[in-house]
């Protein structure tokens, strides 16, 4: 099967990466100055900082895997899966992904990894037991579509920096915290940019989180040409997972955000404080494109 022309790349989400990142880039140039500034360590923290930076960045992948207990799959094992995967892999003009399994009944996948050629696609036992194979097309054809997207670098690089600001925060009251104090206030300073730098990086991760599952929804659509699909897929997983036992739930609660439907979906001031979308979000754009798909646009 030839490769076809990605069309499902979204302008709107690649605007929102870039925004995204220019503004975090700029909040935490500030808080690093600040930092520098309080402290007089600046040498420490670019070293520890940078070399925290090359440990999350090349091993992300295999960081994502172990605190999600998934292991990787043999090239014999699991044929059904792998001949979906290789599919659709070909359709979106990718690499095909390392697949990895979750031995898990709470039904979900996520995708992970820095660049679609060291990209890892995992899925739930519970998953594959539960939907159809052009349900789990629609979920796999999701997770593609993040790694198509390149969201997940642009996230592990956004989340990297919030993950180095706060190792630095550490670093700089063991080492700086005499000095900091002798020094007017510049301690106090840092924790005030601190809890800005959090706050900030807190809402703009979790708005361009959201957004990317819209558009990860949308490339699935575009993939396997039905939107209806991906919506019976997506309220198959939702219902199943307010099912599952709270026990099994929590031993994934920490990939609750990388998963396609998330494990807790708090209500508090709308979406904002949110990973996903809420349910009825995803399910209306979703009828919104087949709309515009039997209308003939896209």
């Amino acid at each position: 099967m030839a490769a076809t022309k990605w069309y499902g790349r979204d302008t709107q989400l690649t605007l929102r990466m870039g925004f995204t990142l220019f503004l975090l880039v700029l909040l935490y140039a500030v808080f690093l100055a600040v930092l520098w500034n309080a402290t007089g360590s600046g040498v420490l923290l670019v070293a520890a900082g940078a070399a925290f930076v090359l440990v999350q960045y090349f091993a992300s992948d295999k960081l994502v895997l172990l605190s999600s207990g998934a292991r990787l799959l043999g090239p014999q094992e699991e044929p059904e899966l792998r001949g979906i995967v290789e599919r659709l892999a070909q359709l979106a003009d990718l690499p095909m992904p390392r697949l990895a399994i979750m031995e898990t009944l709470a039904p979900n996948a996520f995708a992970t990894g820095r660049s679609p050629k060291h990209a890892v696609v995992a899925v739930t036992r519970g998953l594959m037991g539960m939907l159809e194979p052009a349900e789990l097309a629609a979920v796999l054809g999701h997770e593609l579509s993040h790694i198509k997207n390149r969201d997940m670098m642009v996230l592990t690089y956004a989340s990297l920096l919030a993950s180095v600001a706060s190792f630095i925060v550490q670093i700089g009251i063991w080492t700086g915290l005499g000095r900091a104090r002798g020094r007017g206030g510049n301690l106090g300073a840092v924790f005030l940019v601190s809890a800005v730098v959090w706050a900030g990086s807190f809402v703009l991760l979790r708005a361009l989180s959201r957004y990317r599952e819209y558009a990860a929804d949308r490339g699935s659509v575009l993939l396997t040409g039905s939107p209806s699909t991906m919506r019976s897929a997506l309220m198959k997983v939702s219902g199943a997972m307010q099912r599952i036992p709270n026990q099994d739930l929590r031993t994934v609660q920490a990939m609750s955000a990388f998963f396609i439907v998330p494990i807790t979906q708090k209500g508090t001031f709308g979406e904002l404080f949110n990973t996903h979308p809420t349910l009825a979000h995803r399910l209306a754009r979703l009828e919104k494109l087949e709309q515009r798909m039997n209308a003939g646009q896209r």
